[in-house]
């Protein structure tokens, strides 16, 4: 409730909840701040995040059912900053806190996406340590950003049969393997089949490179262990990675993330999957 409405405090919330036929279904004669503020400290986040999983799988059951299965799955982070004087125990920068989540987000079609899975760390921790927690589907297509750029764990992904597609950094070096066609009204510039990496630091496996213009003209360079696909088509599913920005958007700007109710670490994670809980309740209503 309190995600939904934004409340601000555990004041708002104890207002909102005298209700004499809630609190009779309840058992309470009254539900208080303090109440609350304990309730929320002691709690664990396994509680909460056995929850939020069991409404992901609900919502990947409905999705089965309806006959939409599309399996394109975001990996991203985002960092929710918390006062430092408050959350020493989140400590990433000198005076900066912080927790992140990590997310998988599985996009459906452009009206329905879902967090599927996450992991919630303290700001200082490196994207790339999460990906291969949020990897576990061989039926999926995974899509990432430049933030998760691994040559070693690519080969491993390839290897072990999970397909991706993910920004390069401009920097990388590559060797040229094979150099495949472009249709004229391509959005590519360029389609290639290459090696990754320096002499010392180079992939076991070929992959594809793929040269294509954004919305606002910038060149992005693309890497994928996929060559069934065309180039259109690898291109589209990159775009799909939007998505989990606007998610991350809802989530900060919607559900009140930004204000956190209580200052300890198990407050933190209790209120961020209270937040997904809530999302996928959403999701679940919709379908």
């Amino acid at each position: 409730l309190a995600q939904l409405q934004g409340f601000e405090s555990l004041e708002e919330m104890s207002d909102a909840l005298i209700d004499g036929e809630l609190q009779k279904v309840l058992g309470f004669e009254s539900i208080s701040p303090s109440q609350l503020s304990r309730k929320n400290n002691e709690m664990n986040p396994a509680i909460l995040s056995h929850l939020f999983f069991d409404l992901a799988y609900k919502i990947k059951g409905l999705q089965f059912k309806n006959g939409k299965y599309m399996p394109l799955k975001i990996i991203d982070s985002s960092t929710l900053p918390l006062n430092l004087t408050n959350h020493k125990w989140a400590k990433f920068r000198k005076t900066k806190a912080g927790v992140k989540l990590h997310l998988r987000l599985v996009f459906m079609d452009k009206g329905t996406v879902y967090p599927e899975k996450t992991v919630i760390t303290t700001a200082k921790e490196h994207d790339r340590n999460q990906l291969e927690v949020l990897v576990d589907d061989k039926e999926a297509m995974y899509v990432f950003d430049r933030g998760y750029v691994d040559y070693e764990r690519f080969d491993r992904m390839t290897d072990e049969g999970y397909f991706f597609v993910s920004r390069l950094k401009k920097n990388a070096v590559i060797r040229e393997v094979e150099s495949f066609s472009v249709p004229k009204d391509a959005t590519a510039l360029s389609d290639k089949m290459v090696y990754i990496g320096s002499t010392q630091n180079r992939t076991e496996n070929v992959f594809r490179l793929l040269e294509v213009v954004d919305t606002k003209g910038n060149i992005l360079r693309l890497i994928t262990n996929r060559f069934d696909l065309n180039s259109e088509e690898i291109s589209e599913i990159y775009r799909q990675r939007w998505a989990i920005e606007l998610f991350f958007k809802w989530l900060k700007q919607h559900v009140e993330i930004k204000h956190f109710y209580g200052m300890s670490e198990t407050a933190i994670q209790n209120q961020i999957f209270l937040a997904l809980i809530a999302y996928c309740l959403h999701v679940l209503i919709q379908l």
